[in-house]
């Protein structure tokens, strides 16, 4: 799952940046207006973290650009500015969510999750597909029941198919939300990661459809090597 962090502070959007990373979110961060909202346009993020007080173009004006160009993710905002009148401020521009600084970088981790699993339609905490589900608090995999050992790259993928359980997932759509903007992406590297998430949760959960990509299913019960 990929983030944009829109943030000029430099301490804190390291902070959050190194908090979203460990929560296995793919984080690309921006400190100036003008550069986080070409971002945000141009690249297709699960959510984005706002701060309101950007140079160059402050946060109302950037998520304002975004909706009018039909940007539809998620946006948490973040800001000192606590006043009812700047919140109603937000949620009329298109937040979905605000939190005023100071808080708790864990609390940025559970507002996001749910914003990314609302937007994909799930309702409860816990998403699941057959045997597989994943805990969006924790942010913990369990296979029938028993934890799944992933490293950071096969959860972002997993977590990705797991939200969009039972549809084809283009290989390009995939590498758009596992891989952070610096990072060249790679469809063989994918094709190993996936292999090895096949082998942690069943060959035929993951099913390859020809041409088109991959697709998460609850059936493949058994298979496991």
């Amino acid at each position: 799952m990929r983030v944009l962090l829109l943030e000029d502070d430099l301490r804190l959007a390291t902070a959050l940046a190194d908090t979203l990373r460990r929560a296995g979110f793919a984080v690309d961060h921006a400190a100036d207006g003008e550069d986080g909202a070409a971002m945000g346009e141009s690249e297709p993020y699960d959510a984005a973290v706002l701060d309101l007080g950007l140079p160059g173009r402050d946060g109302i004006a950037v998520l304002t650009g975004w909706r009018r160009a039909g940007r539809a993710m998620p946006v948490l905002i973040l800001t000192a500015r606590d006043a009812w009148a700047d919140k109603v401020e937000g949620f009329r521009a298109g937040a979905d969510d605000y939190l005023t600084k100071p808080f708790r970088l864990e609390e940025v981790v559970l507002r996001l999750r749910a914003l990314v699993r609302r937007a994909a339609g799930h309702g409860g905490s816990v998403v699941r597909c057959g045997a597989i589900a994943l805990d969006t608090q924790l942010g913990v995999f369990t296979l029938d029941g028993a934890p799944l050992i992933l490293t950071a790259f096969e959860w972002r993928i997993l977590a990705y198919l797991v939200h969009h359980a039972g549809r084809v997932v283009s290989r390009t759509e995939l590498s758009e939300h596992v891989y952070e903007d610096h990072v060249e992406r790679d469809h063989n590297s994918l094709e190993v990661m996936v292999g090895r998430l096949r082998r942690k949760v069943g060959r035929a959960r993951i099913e390859t459809v020809r041409g088109q990509g991959y697709r998460l299913s609850a059936g493949g019960d058994g298979d496991l090597p």
